[in-house]
């Protein structure tokens, strides 16, 4: 492809912005330098780091369930770079033990062809609490069992990253110091458990949460539940920043709190990339209108939302800097699942970019420079 300047724009480089253009080879970053060469001019705004979605339950008007095979994987994974993620992990909500075994079948064959923004895979139950279901099916939520942790281990060893979203009260922690001996990313929701329990969970392990704020215990004056252990502790945090599934000044408190960590999902569902406004999950209707997705009683059903849209809901309506927002949706997910190689622009750095207008919508697309 040969040596190009990117030039035009404020380069945000996972950490800072940086001055001067940015010079791409063969796919790769070189550095920062004058525009020169064969220049690229991308007439203002933000060229920042490729974004990484690590919440993704379907795009292009196919879910992630039981049926889903490798053509499913790369039809969501393409779907999202179009949509600003040039990464992402594919997401399972509860379902029986045999359809998590065919997605995870689907996640390994995706992974051994190379498939182009596949990151691996997160299972969002089903051992979850049933009294934070949220929109997942409480008559398939149930307990860890020994042949549900050897499938997870097992998918550990095969997936370039695996994410697994459980509720303490559904899980041992010898489980969850099993999972994240084997790597996994035991990530806590769905739960309505006390701080202490939460706590107790984090020190076999659990380094992550799920959609900070939603389905989980809330934090009161005598009680820090879920949500004061995550602000209190290390460890990552996803958050659904589209204003609806939490409220802005509340996201400004809680980053004012937990410095950093907090990372970027869309929750997005199949409609994602699509102009539909229904789909059935599991037999149930999903509906979109008014920049949500619900069931029919009204009950969130994952979000109607992009991760440059989530960059501007931080930036214009929570007050976030430029540089924290952009950075919670590539190089803090990109920490996440420990890919030191993607969510920067860096010397040596797979050139996978997004650029953003003044106003923070999307205007193009680069994997290892060759533009989506």
């Amino acid at each position: 492809m040969g040596r190009i300047a990117y030039a035009g724009a404020r380069v945000f480089d996972g950490a800072q912005f940086r001055e001067g253009a940015l010079i791409v080879e063969d796919g790769a970053v070189v550095g920062f330098g004058a525009a020169e060469g064969q220049v690229v001019d991308l007439g203002g705004g933000v060229l920042a780091p490729g974004f990484l979605d690590l919440q993704v339950n379907g795009s292009g008007g196919v879910a992630i369930d039981g049926a889903t095979d490798r053509a499913v994987l790369e039809t969501v994974c393409a779907v999202q770079a179009r949509l600003g993620a040039t990464g992402c992990l594919p997401t399972l909500i509860t379902d029986t033990y045999d359809a998590t075994a065919r997605v995870v079948e689907a996640g390994i064959a995706a992974t051994k062809a190379q498939v182009p923004g596949f990151l691996g895979l997160h299972l969002e139950g089903p051992h979850l609490d049933p009294r934070r279901k949220g929109a997942h099916d409480p008559a398939l939520i149930r307990p860890m069992e020994a042949r549900d942790l050897a499938l997870i281990l097992e998918a550990a060893a095969e997936l370039p990253a695996l994410m697994v979203t459980v509720a303490p009260e559904s899980v041992t922690e010898a489980q969850i110091v099993a999972m994240a001996a084997a790597g996994v990313i035991v990530s806590l929701g769905h739960t309505d458990c006390s701080a202490g329990v939460a706590r107790a969970a984090m020190a076999a392990g659990a380094r992550c949460a799920t959609h900070l704020f939603n389905a989980m215990s809330q934090m009161g004056n005598r009680e820090a539940g879920m949500v004061g252990a995550v602000l209190g502790a290390g460890g990552f945090a996803g958050l659904i920043a589209d204003g609806v599934h939490v409220d802005p000044l509340t996201m400004r408190v809680a980053l004012a709190a937990k410095r950093e960590g907090v990372f970027l999902v869309s929750d997005c569902m199949a409609l994602a990339g699509t102009d539909g406004t229904e789909f059935r999950l599991g037999g149930r209707r999903i509906l979109r209108a008014g920049g949500r997705l619900t069931l029919e009683d009204g009950t969130l059903a994952g979000a109607d939302l992009t991760l440059p849209r989530a960059v501007q809901v931080l930036v214009e309506a929570v007050g976030i800097a430029p540089e924290r927002a952009l950075a919670m949706a590539s190089s803090v997910p990109a920490a996440v699942i420990g890919r030191g190689d993607l969510g920067h622009l860096r010397p040596g750095a797979r050139a996978d970019m997004v650029h953003l207008s003044p106003d923070w919508a999307l205007r193009g697309v680069w994997r290892q420079g060759v533009a989506v």
